[in-house]
Formats: C-alpha cells, sequence, structure tokens
C-alpha cells in the first residue's frame, strides 16, 4: 500500500470537502451578514455542486491525456485562491462566485486523486485503499466542521475560510511531494483517445446511478443536521461542535470499515445495498423524532455510519476498470456525486420551507431505499 500517496490524498480530500462542510454551521451567521436567507446560503452549495461536478468530468479525461500530476497540483493551488476570495467576499454575488470557483478547483483534482490511488494498488487491496482516502472526507466532518464552529466563535465564518487556505496549501504540498511525472495516467504518444461512449459502459452507468442516490442521502445530513440542532435544541455555533464530531465520528468509523468490507465480502453490491436499506430504516425518525439532545446525535451518529458503509464498495467497484479510461470513469463519478449534492441541497431547502424538518427522515427513506433495490438488481 502507497501510504504516504494514501495520506496526501487523505489530506487533499480533506481540504476539497471542508472546502463546502465547513460552511454548515454559520448558514445563519452568514445570511445574516450578508442580508439573504438560510436557504439562500444552504444553496451554495448547490452553486459548488455543480460547478464540482463539470470541472471533475473535464479533469477524468484530462488526466487520462496529460496526464494526472498536473491536476493534483494545480488544483489545490486555485482552491486556496479561491477560499481567499470566499473570506474577502462583500456580498451574496461575491461569495457564490468564490464558492462555485471553489467547487470547480475542488473538482479539478478529488477524482484524479481517486484514479491515482486505484492505479497504485491491487484490486484486493482497492476498498481498503478508497476507504482510507475517503476518510478524508469524513475528517472534515469530525475534524473540520466542529474545530470550523468552534473557531468561528472567536475568528467568524471569514477566518474559518482563511485556515482552509492555508492548509489547502499544504495538501498541495503533499501531493507534489508523492506524486512522479511518469506512469502517472498519461495516454502514450500517438496512441488514440478512448471514447466517452467506450467508458460508460453499462456496468459503469449502472455504479454511476447508485452513487447519486448515495450522495443524496449522504448530503441531506451534512449540509442540514447543524441547522437541524441549532433550530431544534437552541444551540450557538460554538454549542454545535460537540454534536457534530459525534456524528462525523459515525462517518470516518463507517468509511474504514466499509473499505474492510469491500475487499473481504464476496458482492460488494450486496454490500452497498445492505447498508442503504438500513440507513432509510434509521433516516425515518432522524429529523422528525425528538428525543433530546444527546437522542437526536446518536441517531446521527448511527445514519452516518450505515451510509458510509456503502462507500468503498462503490468505489472499489468503479475503479475496477482498465487504466486508459480510469480517470474518467472516477471523474464521472465524482461528477454524478455532484448532482447528488446539487438536489440534497435544492430538495432539502424545498423541503425546508414548505414542510419543515419533518419530511426530511422519509424523503432519506425513499432515496435510500431505492439506492438498494438498485443496487441488488446490479449485483451481476
Amino acid at each position: 500500500m502507497p501510504w504516504a500517496l494514501i495520506a496526501a490524498c487523505s489530506l487533499g480530500m480533506f481540504v476539497a470537502s471542508a472546502s463546502g462542510t465547513t460552511r454548515a454551521p454559520f448558514l445563519i451567521d452568514m445570511a445574516r451578514d450578508l442580508e439573504s436567507s438560510v436557504g439562500l446560503v444552504a444553496n451554495l452549495m448547490a452553486m459548488t455542486a455543480t460547478a464540482w461536478g463539470v470541472t471533475s468530468f473535464v479533469a477524468g479525461q484530462g488526466s487520462d491525456r496529460f496526464g494526472r500530476r498536473l491536476f493534483l497540483v494545480g488544483g489545490p493551488l486555485l482552491l486556496a485562491l479561491s477560499m481567499l476570495g470566499v473570506a474577502a467576499g462583500g456580498s451574496y454575488a461575491a461569495i457564490a462566485v468564490a464558492a462555485t470557483a471553489a467547487g470547480g478547483c475542488a473538482g479539478a483534482f478529488t477524482g484524479v486523486m481517486m484514479a491515482e490511488v486505484s492505479a497504485r494498488v491491487a484490486d484486493r487491496q482497492r476498498g481498503r485503499a478508497m476507504g482510507w482516502v475517503m476518510a478524508g472526507q469524513s475528517l472534515a466532518l469530525l475534524v473540520g466542521v466542529p474545530l470550523a464552529a468552534f473557531m468561528g466563535a472567536f475568528i467568524g465564518w471569514r477566518g474559518v475560510n482563511l485556515a482552509i487556505a492555508g492548509i489547502t496549501l499544504l495538501a498541495m504540498l503533499a501531493l507534489l511531494l508523492t506524486t512522479g511525472q511518469a506512469n502517472d495516467g498519461r495516454r502514450a504518444p500517438g496512441a488514440r483517445p478512448v471514447s466517452l461512449r467506450a467508458a460508460l459502459s453499462p456496468r459503469v452507468i449502472r455504479l454511476l446511478a447508485l452513487g447519486v442516490t448515495e450522495r443524496l442521502c449522504y448530503g441531506l445530513t451534512v449540509v442540514y443536521f447543524a441547522t437541524f440542532l441549532q433550530s431544534t435544541y437552541a444551540l450557538s455555533v460554538a454549542g454545535v461542535a460537540g454534536p457534530l464530531a459525534v456524528f462525523a465520528a459515525g462517518n470516518i468509523l463507517g468509511t474504514i470499515l466499509g473499505g474492510q468490507l469491500a475487499d473481504r465480502l464476496p458482492n460488494r453490491m450486496l454490500t452497498f445495498a445492505g447498508a442503504m436499506v438500513a440507513s432509510a430504516v434509521v433516516a425515518l425518525p432522524l429529523f422528525g423524532w425528538h428525543p433530546g439532545l444527546a437522542g437526536s446525535v446518536g441517531l446521527g451518529f448511527l445514519y452516518v455510519f450505515i451510509n458510509a458503509l456503502a462507500r468503498p464498495s462503490l468505489m472499489a467497484a468503479l475503479a475496477n476498470v482498465p487504466d486508459s479510461v480510469r480517470g474518467t470513469v472516477l471523474g464521472l463519478n465524482v461528477t454524478s456525486a455532484s448532482f447528488g449534492w446539487l438536489g440534497a441541497a435544492a430538495l432539502g431547502g424545498w423541503m425546508l420551507a414548505h414542510y419543515g424538518f419533518a419530511g426530511f427522515g422519509p424523503l432519506a427513506a425513499v432515496i435510500g431505499a431505492l439506492g438498494g433495490g438498485l443496487a441488488v438488481l446490479a449485483r451481476r
């Protein structure tokens, strides 16, 4: 296992995720500062996700042609500059532009990191390798969001974005040191490019669709769980840090265990299906039942733990493609996942405006059950 590369990619995944998810505790504060609404500020995630998806597709194809290192180093550098723009923005429009640019820059290297790691390990190790890389995303919730909430009480949400820009530059340096210019996926001179139609086999299309359902379920909780706790239990920004740390611990534990299951159980699609159906059951009482702060946080931990079990199996299955199209396929995975984030932000905002948080649980349950059913059909 190339542990140095995996650690660098995990840090890269951390900063890419933190560039958006650390806004969650500050939706109310940002809406007040920008003279906007919570729903409109939450939809910054939709703008981020859209740009993320577009550039992931372009970067995936570009990495198969020009090599992965260009995107692994250039993407984090531009992301750091975009986060400076978010911190300095004086209006909602300016911040929307900077947040959209940040999403585009994050998309330029997240899928490429997955392609780089999967190219350096055997199939029997990919579930664990992917699980450790995705643990960086979970760490953004376990450490990044709670720490941002705590720091935000002292330096504000703008200061938090400045801190993320600094950490992003460290991720860029780590990726620069752990990736080489040779054998980084670039097409040999004179070789014919692989068409998008060849990369999008029926199996790959089914797997991408499953990724959308999983990201919808995940995004509904990540974007809105902090606001749910603040609204339901009258928590301050600093007060939500502890509950979010517990919530995120479930995510990282589920991701690591999910990587083990992906490599040790015989059918990755059945593993994915089981996790999605189980998460659908837990989703029902998550937002609609108010058993007290400890009870809600416990339900959040359980939900995100079960949901996270599914992702490594899906990623390992997607990575099992020829190296000539791996960047394209894993870039498309991030693109399809962005549709999940976009849907989660948009559906969540609509649900919050019309039905309140009580509608979130049934919505997540239906989507989770749908994803589990599709995975059973796609298991062969």
